[in-house]
């Protein structure tokens, strides 16, 4: 069975743009290459990966295409643009010429609750239509409300939930990001990411028990249709080794088809993001 890693990001440590890794995250104040992923995705059966920008600037897209170039294994990039500037369709013109670069992403989790509503932004994500790009949706669960606007104001777009919109595991509550979840895995344009999970929850002590409710809820609501699996290395560093984090997503499976698994490893993400083998 093929898989492919559908979100994890690469950088070269800087601690002036990369001052969101805080000093309780020492574990990842450092620099992640390919060099460094490409032995863990071999050792976890992983035929390629997606990486995702961490930093919001062109450059940072131009460093992870770079990448891709030189590694065939990293299969397609998101990257961020500016997508509320006035020249984003000329932007986009540019950057369609790469064939890996398949999507783009904003850091909404960081931004006001109501950004998704403005009015720039919003023609940033007709943009992308017109071009083909994907959109990854980064928010934390408070922020559902106005992704479930986004999504259904553009039917058309395809968009993929990143770390299942970081419900707070850590404290069990559940209650308002399941209804979020419910409301927003109804919309056939949106398929979700398993990420992100052990970051949201209790780094040092978390179980395998925390994750379940959560997952529970993602499996019921979207279906093995429109999950997919990503790592979010090297950020899931700071509660888990890669290996272990998959073996956790392996065992809650083990109940499944041969064919369900197949589409939450490789299938979803390869069609999402139309990788090439």
């Amino acid at each position: 069975m093929n898989r492919i890693d559908s979100h994890q990001h690469f950088w070269i440590f800087d601690p002036v743009r990369d001052s969101w890794i805080y000093d309780s995250m020492k574990k990842i104040q450092r620099n992640f290459l390919p060099e460094d992923l490409l032995p863990l995705l071999s050792e976890n059966q992983f035929s390629g990966c997606v990486a995702v920008q961490a930093s919001q600037s062109e450059e940072e897209t131009i460093f992870l295409l770079d990448l891709a170039s030189k590694n065939d294994f990293i299969k397609g990039v998101v990257g961020w643009v500016d997508l509320r500037a006035e020249n984003i369709s000329e932007r986009l013109s540019h950057f369609s010429q790469f064939e890996k670069l398949k999507g783009f992403r904003h850091v909404v989790q960081g931004e006001p609750d109501d950004f998704m509503f403005g009015k720039e932004f919003r023609n940033g994500i007709v943009a992308l239509k017109e071009f083909d790009f994907t959109y990854d949706i980064l928010i934390f669960h408070r922020q559902l409300p106005a992704a479930i606007d986004l999504v259904k104001t553009f039917p058309k777009q395809a968009f993929v939930i990143d770390h299942i919109a970081k419900p707070d595991i850590k404290s069990g509550e559940i209650a308002s990001w399941k209804k979020g979840i419910e409301e927003i895995s109804k919309f056939e344009n949106v398929k979700c990411k398993i990420s992100g999970m052990v970051t949201e929850a209790d780094w040092n002590n978390w179980k395998p028990s925390d994750l379940k409710p959560y997952l529970d809820v993602i499996f019921e609501n979207f279906s093995s249709d429109k999950l997919m699996f990503g790592s979010d290395w090297p950020v899931c560093n700071v509660a888990s080794d890669y290996t272990n984090l998959v073996k956790t997503i392996e065992n809650y499976l083990a109940g499944f088809s041969v064919e369900n698994e197949n589409k939450f490893w490789f299938e979803n993400a390869k069609s999402f993001y139309k990788l090439n083998d």
